[in-house]
């Protein structure tokens, strides 16, 4: 990869190897309490690919290593400072109660005082939180919730679509800045694999990954032109998620080289889902990723998606190869990650069974959200709700009162039209993109459900009507208590119910193929759902 544009304007000459093997001794001089301004604990240090960090007990020094592996070149001093600057002002952006300030070392190598001059190293300080704070291992132990996850994609959301876009003179996003880390990713991946069984893999992933590369390059080029390459955190992985106070704070952006921060926000998007689905959680995987999608309206970048999962596995399979190939001490994981990373890729690639369009049918009040929220992350799938994509399409945020009448404002016929055939566009990439999908509206006049009834007929996937039933007094409470509660995207009162009752009409004997009726209010048997769906 071309590191060029990353680096500083005052470059120098590299340190010669006398210079770079000092480190150890210098790390030896840091691991005594005297070299620090404030008291200190036990002092350890914690060893990755690219840095180490000094665990003090109330601070945290991240020191960069001087190794250059091609996609990070830290090979000489104004180098790791200028990257130190860059991680400070990046990580600013999120985590800006543990980012403090860049600090020098100075004295010697074997006495050297942090926040002394003139400097032999650079370090950013941070403020120290547990390790076991960090989101695998919070993962692990059972601490993530999925309210935790819907939060964490609010403000990725928020974050995504605040940060400055790539304009048309910039190289992010073009078509030899999005090949150029993948192409490179398999060739750094095939130099460190020996395993017949992980070069297979690979063989199979590089031949899939040509044919996307030849057939998707316009889509993703064309994401540029939509404004979706931003600057992003670049690393967004469990190990660089931390729960503090009930909150998930994303740390440690990619700060080293531009290319690989300037990208698709799909692509991050695409790094947190993979790492949750190789841990075997995919149900949180797919919170995040539909939450992400209700704040953002980015259901296009579905058609990039699996592209990106793939590279994320490989990225992280390269980085295990890394560190397993430096003998890092202390490093995190188990010595098959490389496989399992391979192997999850595969299984990205692999076609699924028959892929399957879902739409709700029922009153305001019925359940019908209730019983898609459940469904989304359980099936796995995406979901489209009515109530938020009628508001987009009228500038409006999801929360936003249209103070509209009944069959007026946004929700006259003529705009209910377009909800619906806008729902159909994003459901037929969602569906081309090979991932399940459910659609939560109403479904109350025929014409509609023949709409999507005949996009899954023309896609050639399975079509399901979930027919959400209550009866009469409960529709009625239900729609009493959410306007009570005033933080529902829906908008429906009394009014609009004796309107839907008033003009729906009945499902007919079309709607009897893929019908599955729930009375949602109850015990619900999710097994049961799942085989009445399957079997439908």
């Amino acid at each position: 990869m071309n590191n060029t544009a990353s680096r500083p304007a005052s470059e120098c000459d590299l340190e010669p190897p006398s210079q770079q093997g000092r480190y150890p001794q210098l790390l030896r001089g840091l691991l005594n309490p005297t070299a620090y301004p404030h008291r200190t604990g036990n002092i350890r240090v914690v060893e990755t690919h690219i840095s180490w960090v000094l665990l003090t007990g109330d601070y945290a020094y991240k020191i960069k290593k001087p190794v250059d592996l091609e996609f990070v070149d830290f090979t000489t001093l104004v180098r790791r400072k200028y990257f130190c600057e860059e991680e400070l002002r990046l990580n600013r952006r999120l985590a800006p109660t543990i980012y403090m300030e860049v600090v020098t070392i100075g004295g010697s190598l074997a006495a050297p005082k942090v926040g002394v001059e003139p400097a032999i190293e650079y370090a950013v300080k941070m403020r120290q939180f547990p390790e076991a704070a960090t989101l695998d291992n919070q993962l692990q132990a059972g601490t993530v919730t999925a309210t935790g996850i819907r939060e964490l994609a609010e403000g990725i959301a928020s974050f995504h679509q605040s940060a400055p876009v790539a304009n048309a003179g910039q190289q992010f996003g073009n078509p030899a800045t999005i090949s150029a880390p993948v192409l490179a990713t398999f060739r750094q991946l095939t130099e460190c694999l020996q395993d017949s069984s992980n070069l297979a893999k690979l063989g199979k992933l590089s031949a899939w990954n040509r044919a996307q590369l030849k057939t998707m390059m316009p889509v993703l080029i064309g994401r540029k032109t939509h404004g979706r390459i931003r600057e992003c955190h670049g690393d967004l992985h469990l190990a660089n998620l931390v729960q503090l106070n009930n909150r998930i704070i994303p740390f440690d952006c990619l700060e080293f080289d531009p290319e690989l921060r300037w990208i698709d926000v799909m692509s991050e998007v695409a790094f947190l889902a993979m790492d949750l689905m190789l841990r075997n959680h995919t149900e949180l995987a797919f919170e995040f990723l539909n939450r992400y999608l209700e704040c953002t309206g980015d259901y296009k970048g579905l058609q990039v998606l699996r592209f990106y999962l793939v590279y994320r596995c490989l990225v992280r399979a390269k980085v295990a190869a890394l560190v397993r190939q430096q003998g890092v001490r202390g490093c995190r994981g188990d010595s098959d990650l490389v496989a399992r990373h391979l192997s999850l890729a595969v299984s990205i690639i692999t076609p699924p069974g028959q892929t399957r369009l879902l739409i709700t049918h029922g009153f305001s009040g019925s359940g019908k959200t209730w019983l898609t929220d459940h469904l989304k992350s359980r099936m796995p799938a995406i979901r489209l709700r009515s109530d938020l994509e009628r508001r987009r399409l009228h500038g409006l945020s999801g929360s936003a009162d249209s103070h509209s009448g009944v069959a007026g404002g946004i929700y006259r016929e003529a705009y209910s039209g377009d909800t619906y055939r806008h729902l159909l566009a994003m459901a037929a990439i969602s569906l081309s993109a090979g991932f399940d999908t459910i659609v939560d509206a109403s479904f109350l006049q025929r014409r509609y459900r023949r709409m999507f009834r005949d996009l899954a007929r023309g896609l050639e996937v399975q079509f399901t009507i979930l027919d959400c039933q209550a009866p009469f007094a409960v529709l009625q409470q239900r729609i009493k208590n959410r306007l009570v509660r005033g933080n529902d995207a829906s908008e429906a009162n009394l009014a609009v119910l004796d309107q839907q009752l008033a003009t729906a009409d009945p499902l007919d004997s079309n709607d009897e193929k893929g019908l599955v009726s729930i009375n949602v209010g109850g015990s619900i048997d999710w097994d049961v759902i799942a085989r009445q769906i399957q079997t439908a």
